[in-house]
């Protein structure tokens, strides 16, 4: 477990599941909930030395670590028991609610996506909006494809995403 750091004027608090499938696991936490997720390697996340977290964030911490567990031993899970509190913008956050609503192995198209959060236009946009997702996996953008039925992109790399639709079934 890390502990805090400073973003945007609130306390956010790390965390890591060091042993999945996928390797270690990055979390940040503010009071209001999970904030990212990152692969170990993907990003920039502050890993402090202090292994103490809040108290009120233990359930929190629990409940990532129960969901997490039954989705790498295959259970279908939606993690709808989880408080998500993304940074984005509104459009963003519209985009990012839509990808929670697609089923353990099933994918949709840029395209389709777009049109569901009301803007058939705008693959390219719901595209970069995913590309931006703090939290993947959790927020599930990897169940995102090319129209042509190809992988598209993954802002946590194409082996992952690959993995991720294998485990699902969706591959």
């Amino acid at each position: 477990m890390r502990s805090s750091r400073m973003k945007n004027q609130s306390q956010e608090y790390v965390f890591c599941l060091p042993e999945t499938p996928l390797g270690p696991l990055w979390f940040s936490f503010t009071d209001r909930g999970l904030t990212a997720l990152e692969f170990s390697g993907d990003g920039s996340v502050s890993r402090l030395a202090d292994d103490t977290l809040p108290n009120h964030l233990m359930p929190l911490i629990e409940a990532v670590r129960r969901e997490l567990s039954a989705y790498f031993a295959g259970v279908p899970t939606d993690f709808a028991a989880l408080t998500l509190d993304p940074q984005g913008t509104p459009f963003q956050l519209r985009v990012w609610q839509e990808l929670r609503r697609i089923s353990w192995g099933r994918t949709i198209s840029y395209g389709e996506l777009a049109r569901r959060v009301g803007n058939p236009k705008a693959s390219r946009a719901v595209g970069q909006a995913n590309a931006v997702n703090p939290i993947p996996l959790i927020v599930p953008c990897h169940r995102v494809i090319a129209g042509d039925g190809s992988l598209g992109g993954y802002s946590s790399g194409l082996d992952r995403k690959r993995w991720l639709l294998r485990h699902e079934g969706a591959m």
